[in-house]
């Protein structure tokens, strides 16, 4: 944990933050966690889209209704997560679990499935309570695996709660180790019927926030990384529910090393993202962009400036032809760096430097 401890005391060298910064930073990390969240489940919006709608409520081109009701409740959960983890004198329940999950799934519904035989079943989702149905996932090797049955998952559930506020209590456990020990313990019970990666996700970081570490997020583009880490640790521990939930450090060790490793990742990107100054450097979903040549940045930096500059006005500014500032605006709306509004002014969903 050695690194751990470095990169905190890194952190810990820039502190007190001040307000732009934390604004900033908070921002950042509000859309990083509910775009990547939500995009390893399926949500289709994308970054850009994410970031216009939890800031201004508003969504820009072609949209599912579900996708934006889904991340606009992640982002209500998320708020609802960090409050409750300024409370550090009032144990973790099970209440609160299920308060939570019930945030971000907001109400029941149905879900309707075509069976081999042409006929249709249904089933209800419900938000809130623990599964009434069992619940399983097919692996990425083509194996089924099963979860903790309806009929554990209240005495498992009651376990891990019970089990954490002991833990924390104890002082035997880094804040780090506990966040990647609930974590999976969580994962193997699985214990609500949809919903249960975000809620991990937001439980981990309910758990760092407690014990005042940055939260991280886990990026949809190393989703593979994620769930590698946590299928070996399955092979580990056993396949029965129980196993996994009751969990010890030394069981989890490979996953403890993946969310060790996210950890220091992301609190660097974190540290970066506050300290490294210039007109050439952006970010954009937890990482920095480098440009092959200074004039995408000059670009970038004059829509910044000036969000209602044309073609033309970039082509003069920049010094090359409007073909070569039409090909740029190009790439970068591919990449999903910029968005030209209604009005025809730039957008920046790339991140000029602080």
């Amino acid at each position: 944990m050695d690194k751990v401890k470095e990169t905190i005391e890194r952190w810990n060298a820039l502190l007190p933050l001040t307000e732009r910064e934390r604004e900033l930073l908070s921002r950042r990390f509000t859309i990083d966690f509910n775009y990547n969240s939500n995009h390893i489940e399926g949500n289709t919006l994308t970054y850009g889209q994410t970031e216009i709608l939890l800031l201004f409520g508003k969504v820009v081109g072609e949209a599912e209704a579900k996708d934006v009701m889904e991340m606009t409740a992640s982002n209500v959960g998320l708020r609802m997560m960090t409050e409750e983890a300024k409370l550090k004198d009032i144990p973790l329940t099970q209440n609160f679990i299920r308060t939570l999950h019930k945030t971000l799934l907001r109400e029941d519904y149905t879900v309707h499935r075509n069976l081999p035989g042409g006929q249709t079943t249904s089933y209800t989702i419900h938000a809130g309570q623990y599964k009434t149905r069992p619940n399983s996932v097919i692996t990425r090797y083509g194996d089924r695996f099963e979860y903790a049955s309806p009929e554990e998952t209240p005495a498992l559930m009651a376990d891990l709660v019970e089990w954490y506020n002991k833990a924390e209590q104890s002082g035997k456990f880094t804040p780090v180790e506990l966040a990647a020990l609930f974590h999976y313990r969580y994962i193997r019970i699985h214990p609500f019927e949809d919903g249960n990666g975000r809620m991990a996700r937001l439980m981990a970081n309910y758990i760092l926030s407690r014990h005042d570490y940055p939260m991280i997020v886990v990026r949809s583009r190393k989703k593979n990384e994620y769930l590698e880490a946590l299928h070996k640790t399955d092979l580990t521990v056993g396949a029965a529910p129980s196993l996994g939930a009751h969990a010890s450090k030394r069981d989890i060790q490979q996953f403890l090393t993946y969310f060790t490793n996210l950890f220091v990742e992301e609190v660097t990107y974190h540290i970066r993202f506050l300290t490294e100054r210039g007109d050439n450097v952006w970010w954009f979903d937890g990482e920095r962009v480098k440009f092959r040549t200074d004039t995408t940045s000059r670009i970038l930096n004059l829509m910044y400036e000036h969000p209602d500059i044309t073609i033309a006005g970039l082509s003069e500014q920049v010094g090359i032809n409007v073909a070569a500032i039409n090909k740029q605006i190009k790439q970068l709306t591919n990449k999903g760096y910029i968005q030209r509004t209604a009005n025809g002014d730039w957008r920046l969903i790339i991140t000029p430097s602080l």
